[in-house]
């Protein structure tokens, strides 16, 4: 769908963009390419897939706990086929700090979840927008974040550069308080501090976008109102919502074989932001102990 020539124009000038407001990043997709021995158009059309259709099988769901260690919790949803395919990458860029990422085939880093050598987190939700003309691809956005040195550097750049398609991201920074939430897209952007216990599934809640705008799956929809029931009944570790599968309707963690958004949990990742430090771990769709912890 994403590379039928309906789309030729509009990817065209999204890529323009990118490679003129972030070169490196321009060439990590030139280099993916290579890689894959794929025409760079089709990788280019790939990586700008969320800007191009708003119905793109990419969920999630994540849970933002602040305090003097704000704690991130995300369930990475995604394309069932893609479980054992998917995997963690360790990159040391030229220039720009060097990250480690959850990463999908043919995908650039910036879309699901990661950290990188500033302490700095990112995770990702999509946001289903509506009559959206992007401009630059949200993923080439979420890739220019993780390039950043600080907190402020990341919400500057979404400030500036939200004319994409639409994503929801959780931010903090190893040494920084603050917990943001940023919902981005469409030519606007909001962002909050998360100053208690929340929950974000895969459709916007202060873009100001409404129902109207967007479109909210009947998964988004029971993921966000169980996991923020969840919450109010005092239940604050981020795993045990993340593997939810209670509640009366479609559950937070995402197994079954006719997912009606086509959608499985792939991956768990849960952040310990620290004043000098970020912790985290990774767990695999049923793994009772962690398949990565950070050193």
């Amino acid at each position: 769908a994403v590379t039928d020539p309906a789309h030729a124009d509009a990817v065209q000038i999204m890529a323009r963009n990118l490679q003129t407001l972030f070169p490196a990043i321009w060439e990590e997709l030139q280099g993916l390419a290579e890689g894959l021995r794929l025409p760079l158009e089709q990788v280019v059309a790939w990586n700008c897939r969320g800007d191009l259709v708003s119905n793109v099988p990419d969920g999630c769901t994540t849970v933002q706990i602040p305090g003097p260690t704000p704690v991130i919790g995300h369930n990475e949803d995604g394309l069932p086929g893609f479980r054992g395919h998917a995997f963690l990458a360790e990159v040391t860029p030229d220039d720009g700090p060097a990250l480690m990422t959850f990463c999908y085939p043919g995908s650039i880093p910036g879309h699901t979840f990661a950290t990188n050598a500033a302490g700095l987190v990112q995770t990702v939700n999509n946001l289903r927008l509506h009559d959206v003309a992007a401009q630059l691809p949200r993923m080439g956005l979420g890739r220019a974040i993780l390039r950043c040195d600080t907190l402020d550097q990341a919400l500057d750049l979404c400030d500036r550069h939200n004319a994409t398609g639409g994503f929801h991201m959780t931010l903090a920074q190893a040494g920084d308080a603050r917990l943001i939430s940023v919902e981005f897209g469409g030519g606007h952007c909001s962002a909050q501090d998360i100053e208690a216990p929340a929950v974000h599934a895969n459709h916007a809640l202060h873009l100001g976008q409404g129902a109207e705008g967007q479109s909210i799956t009947p998964s988004s929809r029971d993921r966000q109102a169980r996991g923020t029931n969840m919450l109010a009944n005092s239940v604050t570790d981020p795993l045990r919502i993340l593997r939810d599968t209670g509640g009366s309707g479609l559950p937070i963690h995402r197994v079954r074989a006719d997912d009606p958004d086509h959608e499985n949990t792939l991956a768990t990742a849960i952040f310990h932001v620290g004043s000098s430090a970020v912790n985290w771990s990774v767990y695999d769709q049923t793994s009772q102990s962690p398949v990565f912890t950070s050193p």
